[in-house]
């Protein structure tokens, strides 16, 4: 059974067109390919938050998480968000299964931090995949939102990239991480230029030098990861072009892929 891990950003979620969803409904119809959704929710936490006049900081592109942002996080990711998703898939013709990674200990947790200065993030230690499974086998789409659990019950925030990272490790899955631009980009004499593939070592040396910050740091870690954990492919894609998920299934050469060794650049 091929499956492929689609993370879904919360910066991205709204922009995403309804031939996105379409796609993903499609690659399941299709019966070759098995989409699972992994998402984030960061722009609406941090509407409710200010709303609510909750300070938030990130550290190296994760939120540091109190336990009054823990609360606000998870109302948004495994309630409205996470909704909003399930429902674009069955607008589309598709059965979307919305779960927590709280439900069924699907996504079980360690303390991301043991210092403390992170709060209540989460590292994911073991994802319940005998679940994500069943929903695959009888026709659904698992559309997962990063909220973990940790064997005391105490409920934790997980990056979504961190997460996405885990279940398709998990599943031996490929891992696709959705944004709202082509790839990395870098700029070159005044333009910016994809980035078609990436190493460990280039992943450092571009981190060091500021070409890749913020959020897009965690994204490329994660892909490493998930290749060392196993993944068959790690590549971030741009979701506002669907057509980049229908020729990456393909075969064709779009956005940019993060593999473990050198690798020649064409």
């Amino acid at each position: 059974m091929e499956i492929i891990v689609l993370k879904v950003g919360g910066s991205i979620l709204k922009k995403l067109p309804t031939a996105f969803f379409e796609t993903v409904v499609q690659l399941k119809r299709s019966g070759k390919i098995h989409p699972v959704i992994v998402h984030g929710g960061g722009p609406e936490i941090n509407q409710a938050l200010t709303k609510m006049n909750v300070k938030s900081e990130f550290v190296n592109g994760l939120r540091v998480t109190t336990k009054e942002v823990l609360e606000v996080v998870e109302h948004i990711l495994s309630g409205s968000v996470n909704k909003q998703i399930v429902s674009k898939l069955q607008q589309s013709g598709g059965t979307g299964i919305g779960l927590s990674g709280v439900d069924a200990a699907l996504l079980k947790v360690i303390p991301k931090d043991s210092s403390g200065k992170l709060g209540y993030v989460g590292e994911v230690k073991e994802v319940n995949e005998d679940w994500l499974k069943l929903i695959i086998e009888n026709g659904g789409i698992p559309v997962v939102s990063p909220i973990g659990i940790h064997e005391s019950g105490q409920h934790y925030n997980i990056n979504g990239d961190t997460a996405a990272a885990a279940v398709a490790e998990s599943l031996q899955a490929k891992l696709a991480l959705i944004s709202d631009i082509p790839g990395v980009l870098e700029e070159i004499q005044g333009e910016k230029v994809l980035l078609r593939q990436l190493t460990k070592k280039e992943i450092e040396a571009k981190i060091s030098a500021g070409i890749i910050y913020g959020g897009m740091i965690p994204k490329v870690y994660s892909a490493l990861k998930a290749l060392n954990g196993g993944v068959k492919e790690s590549v971030i894609l741009n979701g506002l072009t669907p057509e980049d998920l229908k020729s990456y299934i393909a075969g064709k050469r779009v956005g940019t892929k993060i593999v473990i060794g050198e690798v020649q650049h064409v």
